[in-house]
């Protein structure tokens, strides 16, 4: 420490302050230029390509960003689309559903009508056939009948008979009948 402090009392006793004389000052302005120069040419050569680089990173995401929201729009216009479409095809599924809903309705009650119609034929064909075997039942009776009449008349000719043996004679041929030709 008594060295320096007797370089600063050397510089002082010197005359000059804080030992600054023209050489240093004129080396010290020298390398202030060159560090200016330095600094001029590494901005030309470092500084200008590095600020270029992180201009262009800027602006390349700026562009990004501007795409991804660009893109966030045309997502968001094809997502109302899409759900508008989507609400379409539900109405027209609806609407579809509903139409064959009533199509089937009307063919259910056709085919009910069809039914009731074929009921209603099979019914009348049932008591046309009812009709009918009623007047064959009809037609056999009298068919009987005129055999029975017939046969009567053949014995009340073949034996003149009189009037108590012809009412026994009648009754012989009903008993001979069955009560259930007369029932019928």
């Amino acid at each position: 420490m008594g060295s320096i402090g007797s370089t600063f009392v050397a510089l002082a006793d010197d005359g000059r302050l804080f030992g600054l004389d023209p050489q240093l000052l004129f080396d010290a302005a020298i390398t202030a230029i060159n560090v200016f120069v330095l600094f001029l040419l590494l901005s030309f050569i470092l500084f200008n390509p590095v600020r270029n680089m992180l201009k262009k990173r800027q602006d390349k995401i700026t562009s990004d960003r501007e795409n991804a929201e660009a893109d966030k729009r045309q997502a968001q216009a094809l997502k109302q689309e899409y759900e508008e479409k989507l609400k379409a095809a539900r109405q027209e599924a609806e609407s579809i559903l509903s139409e064959a809903r009533r199509v089937a309705k009307h063919n259910e009650q056709k085919i009910v009508d069809e039914a009731k119609q074929e009921a209603a034929r099979i019914i009348a064909r049932a008591n046309t056939e009812a009709e009918l075997e009623k007047q064959k039942a009809a037609d056999e009776v009298k068919q009987q009948i005129i055999a029975v009449s017939q046969l009567m008349a053949a014995k009340v000719v073949a034996a003149s008979i009189n009037e108590a043996d012809s009412q026994r004679l009648i009754e012989q041929t009903l008993n001979e009948m069955g009560e259930n030709t007369w029932l019928s």
